[in-house]
């Protein structure tokens, strides 16, 4: 039996077939390694290789290009470098690095290249921001002119922050830099701002506890965590900072606000130098690279008041720089000061005597000034850096002093009762109207015939006759948020009577 072929239906069937094939051409370009070690991979024939750019090895750890060499690129290697060796294929991806944005990343703990470490669900966003951006312009800015209330006596006061500023926090270790960091975003509940702490080089168990500080105060509903721990390569540590603000630039252009602290650019300079010198680049002074202060006044320059034609969002940071034995003229100190717009300075002497948040308020400075404040604070807070710099200076006088006039034993008790005000525990940040009523308390002498030890308890009370009694006193200073004649009468009366109920 034969059987007979159809031409037509072999053609049919041929057609069908070609129509459903779908031509797939992938283009790679593609280097070879040359070398791997210490966190950097030599790299042979990435010749259009961008700096910058994301490169993949074998196994699925990334890279980034640093060093554009005649013959070879540097790569800095974000994963484990035991598994590359030599020569293995590395492929370009085209992408600058980048890192995903928007409001899926809120409450969540992130590595420098955006991707969860919280043990939750993976980050799921569309939206990708390039690392390193360019600083808004001189005409994209305007001046720094609304509070970021930290919800701190001494800051808020003396050094206060406003929305778009770059203020240092500079101290020795363990005085308490990070603590004021947290009370800052702790504040930030229910005042529409964007929170991201980046933790550079810390243990993991200290971004375990920051984490846990402000879920319990409710502040994860408004922050990203962004950790390249101390066990991460140097090259996660030198990213992180850039990572975590090209993620608040998101909020700073969609003209909202976001807070960014930097903990610590110390080791993030270290991160850095280690890599510098692993690739080969010439060192400078303390071995740090000739572009080390390019390194932070692009990243410090990003933190901007946006103009109202594109949207008057903000970006403020507040990075964060360990000292030496209060050496804040070292290199890195010196640098940072000289980026941000302002510092608030840390003692290790005043932390040990017991006068926490152990701020100096005479080396400690806003370059914004009155500008970030509201009017009801510079108003009461006007005597306040006078008073206590007079007190500083008898304090050291008085010591060999034996025998003080009345008005020197004056001042001097009421510097005593003033440093007394300005103490605060941590994670109890205050809202503006007690702050103002407490320093109000200490300038016009409300506390000058109490015992010194008796400051805290008189303020304690205070606090809580304002949460009952005196409400509407409450609810006036935040509509008016000055010291109108009526707020100031009313204050006297409150603290007038107070006292002599406390005395009593």
């Amino acid at each position: 039996m034969t059987t007979q072929i159809r031409p037509e239906e072999i053609s049919a069937i041929l057609k069908k077939q070609l129509t459903d094939f779908e031509k797939r051409v992938e283009v790679y370009e593609v280097g070879t390694v040359l070398s791997a070690g210490d966190g950097i991979a030599r790299v042979h024939g990435l010749a259009d290789v961008m700096l910058g750019e994301l490169v993949t090895f074998p196994d699925g750890t990334m890279g980034v290009a640093l060093n554009l060499e005649e013959d070879n690129v540097g790569v800095a290697v974000f994963g484990d470098i035991k598994h590359i060796k030599e020569g293995d294929e590395v492929r370009r991806s085209n992408r600058i690095a980048s890192v995903p944005a928007g409001e899926k990343l809120v409450g969540r703990i992130v590595d420098a290249l955006g991707a969860a470490i919280d043990d939750n669900i993976p980050i799921e966003t569309h939206e990708f921001r390039q690392v390193e951006v360019k600083a808004p312009g001189v005409m994209e800015r305007q001046n720094v002119h609304q509070p970021l209330q930290t919800g701190i006596k001494v800051i808020d006061a003396l050094t206060p922050i406003g929305r778009g500023q770059r203020e240092l926090v500079i101290g020795d270790r363990k005085t308490g830099k990070t603590t004021l960091a947290i009370d800052t975003i702790i504040n930030q509940r229910g005042e529409d701002v964007y929170c991201f702490y980046v933790a550079v080089g810390q243990k993991r168990s200290t971004v375990a506890q920051i984490h846990d500080v402000l879920k319990r105060n409710g502040a994860m509903a408004y922050t990203t965590i962004v950790a390249a721990t101390a066990s991460d390569p140097a090259t996660m540590q030198f990213l992180a900072p850039y990572a975590a603000t090209a993620m608040a630039e998101y909020y700073r252009d969609s003209g909202r606000h976001a807070l960014i602290i930097y903990d610590d650019l110390t080791k993030h300079a270290q991160a850095y130098r280690q890599l510098s010198l692993l690739l080969r680049r010439p060192p400078g002074r303390e071995a740090y690279p000739g572009d080390i202060f390019y390194l932070h006044s692009r990243l410090l320059e990003r933190a901007a008041k946006m103009s109202d034609k594109k949207g008057g969002g903000s970006l403020t940071a507040l990075p964060v720089i360990e000292t030496q034995a209060g050496d804040i003229s070292a290199y890195i100190p010196t640098n940072v000061i000289s980026i941000t717009d302002g510092q608030i300075f840390l003692e290790t002497d005043l932390f040990n005597a017991g006068q926490r948040p152990a701020v100096n308020p005479g080396l400690s400075v806003s370059r914004v000034g009155g500008d970030a404040q509201i009017k009801a604070m510079k108003q009461t807070a006007g005597s306040l850096r006078l008073d206590l710099a007079q007190y500083r200076e008898l304090e050291a006088f008085a010591q060999f002093a034996s025998d003080l006039d009345e008005t020197t034993r004056h001042q001097l008790e009421r510097g005593q009762r003033l440093m007394e005000v300005i103490k605060q525990g941590a994670g109890v940040p205050l809202p503006v109207v007690y702050q103002v009523a407490i320093i109000f308390a200490g300038v016009n002498g409300f506390l000058d015939g109490l015992p010194r030890g008796k400051v805290k308890e008189f303020e304690q009370r205070l606090f809580e006759s304002l949460q009952t009694k005196y409400q509407n006193f409450v609810q006036l200073f935040n509509k008016e948020k000055q010291v109108t004649t009526e707020i100031k009468e009313s204050l006297t009366r409150i603290l007038s009577e107070l006292k002599e109920r406390f005395t009593a």
